[in-house]
C-alpha cells in the first residue's frame, strides 16, 4: 500500500477541534435550557419584543400547551407551507427582483426536489446555486429555511424532552414558541456573530452582480449543451452533447454568501451559495475559517445534550449521551484521517507517485483544497456527515475507498453521532431507550429511562424511528441499480458507480445533503425520488418521535429500585454505542460490501 502519514501537525488540528467543542458544550448548553424554559438568558431585552409581535401578529396563545396530535398537526402545516413558497418562488424567479443574472424558471422536478430537500433540513443540491438560482431565492427561499427547519427540528427535541420530565400531562409545549425561541434567542444571534468572522476573513457578502475578469490566456473547453428549460441535451446513447467553445473572460459569481454559509453550517443545513460549496473560496477562504465552519456545525447539537442534562435535572445524562457521540466520532474521523494519508496505491505501483512524493504530499490530495489538507478535510467530512450538515470542503468522490466509507458509514448510523441540531439528540434518545429495553429483557424487568417506563407503545415507535431510514435509504437504491433511469446517471461503472447511488439515497434518506458526486442527479427520476426519501425520512420520524414524547408525558415518573440500569455510567455509554453500531452494521454492512469494500480490495489487489 501507500505510505501512511499521519503527522503531528494533523492529530494537533483534531485534537484542538474536540477540546474547543466540549468546552462549548457546557455555556452553550446551559444557555439553550434556559431559552427552552423560558427563564431570562441575556437576549430577552433585545429579542423579547420581536417574540411578543411575532406571536400578536400571527395570533399565537404562548402560554397555552398542545397534545402532541396538535403540535404534529402545527408543525406539518409550517413545513408544508414552506414546501410550496419555496417551490413557487423558483417557478417564479424570473419575474422577480434581485436577479441581476436574469436566471429563468428552474425546472418542475428540481424545483420540487430542491423545496423538499431544505424545508427537511436536508439541503441536497441538484443545481448549482451560482447558475440557476437568483439573489432572491438564495435569501428569502432557502436561507429563511435553513433557519426554521433546524428550528423545527430543535422544537421536537424539546417536546420530547418535556415528554421524558413530565408527570401525567396532556401537553408537550407549543410548536409555535419552541420554533420561533428557537430562532430568535439561538439560531440568529449566532449567526450574525459568524457571518461577520466569515466577512472578516474574506467570505463574500454582496448584492453586486458576477465581476467580468480577462483570462492572460485563453482556454478551448466542452461546454454542455442544454435546452430552453436548462436541462442537458442527450445524444441517442444517453450522453450529454457537448460543443469546443473558446474562453476570453472569466464570470466570477458573488451574492449575498457569508449570511447563507454562517446558517448551513449552524443549522446543520450544509446547502452552499456556490455549487463547490465550502471547498469554495468566496465560501471558506482560509484554515480559521474552515475550523469555523467545523465548529459551527457541530457545536449546538452537542450543546443539546449538556441541554438534556439540565431540562431532566440531572447534567450527568447529557454528559454520558455526549460520551457516547464522541467517542464514535473521534474514532471515524482517525479512520477516515489515515485511510487519506495512505494515499492510492494504485500511482505507487504505477509509478506514477513514487511513495516518497506521496508521504511528502500528505497522502490523497485528489479532491482536496491545498489549503486545507489531509487533516482537514478528513475532519470536515466526517463531522459534515455526522451532523447531518452535508456541507463540504473536499470531493467525497475523490476519497479512496475506506476514506469514502467513513462519511457514508456515519449517516447510515441515522444521523445520530451528534447529528443534526435536535434530530441528531432524538434519535440517540430513541436508541437510549432501546438500550434500556435490550437491559431490561437480560434482567427480565420492565424497561424504565428516566423514570418513565417503556412499554408495548415506546417500542412500536422506536421500532418505526429505526426501520424507516434504511427502507428508504436500501429500497430506492435497490430501485436506481436495476432501471435504466438509475444506472444511467452513473459516470463511474463498477463498485464505485454502487457506491455513488448508495451515497445519494443515504445522504437523502438521512437528512444529510452532501454528495459523493460522479452522478448526474439532475433527472427526473433521482429529483422525484429523491424528493420522496427526504420528505419521508423527516417527518416520518419526526410524527412517531412526538407521538412518543406524548405517550411519555402521560406516564408518572416512578423511583429507581435495584434492577434500574443508570444511564449516566459507563456502562450505558458502552451499551448505547454498541447498540448504535450494531443497528448501523446490521442494516448496511451488505451493502458496504458491494460498494466502499470491494473497491477497496480492487485497489490493493496486486
Amino acid at each position: 500500500g501507500g505510505v501512511v502519514l499521519m503527522t503531528v501537525n494533523g492529530l494537533a488540528q483534531i485534537g484542538l477541534f474536540f477540546l474547543v467543542l466540549v468546552a462549548l458544550v457546557k455555556p452553550m448548553g446551559w444557555y439553550m435550557a434556559r431559552v427552552y424554559t423560558g427563564q431570562t438568558c441575556g437576549m430577552d431585552r433585545v429579542m423579547g419584543p420581536f417574540e411578543r409581535l411575532i406571536y400578536r401578529v400571527c395570533g399565537v396563545r404562548a402560554t397555552e400547551g398542545m397534545n402532541w396530535k396538535t403540535y404534529a398537526v402545527a408543525m406539518l402545516l409550517f413545513n408544508v407551507t414552506g414546501l410550496v413558497a419555496l417551490y413557487a418562488l423558483q417557478r417564479l424567479q424570473g419575474y422577480l427582483p434581485l436577479n441581476p443574472a436574469g436566471f429563468g424558471a428552474v425546472a418542475p422536478d428540481l424545483a420540487f426536489n430542491t423545496a423538499s430537500s431544505f424545508i427537511t433540513n436536508t439541503n441536497w443540491q441538484a443545481y448549482a446555486g451560482e447558475s440557476m438560482l437568483s439573489y432572491l431565492t438564495q435569501m428569502l427561499g432557502l436561507t429563511v429555511q435553513n433557519f426554521v427547519s433546524a428550528a423545527t427540528g430543535m422544537a421536537i427535541l424539546v417536546a420530547l424532552i418535556r415528554g421524558l420530565t413530565a408527570q401525567t400531562a396532556a401537553t408537550i409545549g407549543n410548536f409555535w414558541v419552541d420554533l420561533t425561541r428557537s430562532t430568535l434567542y439561538i439560531l440568529l444571534p449566532l449567526s450574525a456573530v459568524l457571518a461577520l468572522v466569515l466577512v472578516s476573513q474574506g467570505t463574500v457578502q454582496t448584492f453586486g452582480s458576477s465581476h467580468h475578469t480577462t483570462l492572460l490566456q485563453s482556454v478551448t473547453y466542452e461546454k454542455p449543451i442544454v435546452d430552453a428549460a436548462g436541462q442537458p441535451v442527450l445524444d441517442e446513447k444517453g450522453a450529454a452533447k457537448t460543443e469546443s467553445t473558446a474562453g476570453t473572460e472569466q464570470a466570477l459569481a458573488v451574492g449575498p454568501v457569508a449570511s447563507q454559509v454562517a446558517i448551513k453550517h449552524l443549522g446543520t443545513n450544509g446547502g452552499g451559495f456556490f455549487n463547490a460549496n465550502a471547498a469554495h473560496p468566496y465560501e471558506n477562504p482560509t484554515p480559521l475559517t474552515d475550523f469555523m465552519l467545523i465548529l459551527a456545525e457541530t457545536v449546538i447539537a452537542a450543546a443539546l445534550t449538556y441541554t438534556f442534562g439540565t431540562m431532566v435535572g440531572d447534567t450527568r445524562q447529557g454528559w454520558a449521551i455526549l460520551a457516547a457521540m464522541l467517542s464514535v466520532l473521534a474514532l471515524f474521523v482517525l479512520g477516515a484521517y489515515w485511510a487519506e494519508s495512505a494515499g492510492n496505491p494504485r500511482l505507487t505501483m504505477l509509478g506514477v507517485v513514487p511513495p516518497a512524493v506521496s508521504a511528502q504530499s500528505g497522502g490523497n490530495m485528489e479532491g482536496k483544497e491545498v489549503r486545507f489538507g489531509v487533516a482537514r478535510s478528513a475532519l470536515f467530512a466526517t463531522a459534515t456527515t455526522a451532523t447531518s450538515t452535508g456541507a463540504v470542503n473536499a470531493m467525497h468522490d475523490s476519497f479512496t475507498p475506506l476514506g469514502g466509507l467513513v462519511p457514508l458509514f456515519m449517516m447510515q448510523f441515522g444521523e445520530v453521532i451528534v447529528g443534526g441540531v435536535g434530530s441528531g439528540l432524538y434519535g440517540m434518545l430513541i436508541f437510549a431507550i432501546i438500550a434500556v429495553f435490550i437491559a431490561g429483557l437480560m434482567v427480565g424487568r420492565t424497561p424504565e429511562h428516566l423514570g418513565k417506563k417503556i412499554e408495548t407503545y415506546e417500542m412500536k415507535m422506536a421500532s418505526l424511528l429505526i426501520l424507516i431510514m434504511p427502507i428508504i435509504v436500501l429500497g430506492f437504491t435497490a430501485v436506481a441499480v436495476v432501471t435504466e433511469s438509475g444506472t444511467s446517471s452513473i459516470l463511474n461503472p463498477g463498485a464505485h458507480g454502487f457506491s455513488e447511488i448508495l451515497y445519494a439515497y443515504t445522504s437523502q434518506g438521512n437528512n444529510n445533503g452532501s454528495a459523493f458526486g460522479g452522478l448526474n442527479a439532475n433527472t427526473p427520476f433521482y429529483n422525484l425520488t429523491g424528493a420522496l426519501a427526504m420528505l419521508v425520512s423527516r417527518f416520518w420520524l419526526a410524527i412517531p418521535t412526538l407521538a412518543l414524547a406524548g405517550s411519555l408525558a402521560r406516564k408518572t415518573i416512578v423511583p429507581a429500585g435495584p434492577g434500574t440500569l443508570p444511564t449516566h455510567r459507563p456502562l450505558f455509554v458502552g451499551l448505547l454505542v454498541g447498540v448504535v453500531i450494531m443497528v448501523g452494521a446490521l442494516t448496511f454492512v451488505p451493502a458496504l460490501a458491494l460498494g466502499p469494500v470491494v473497491e477497496h480490495l480492487l485497489m490493493v489487489a496486486r
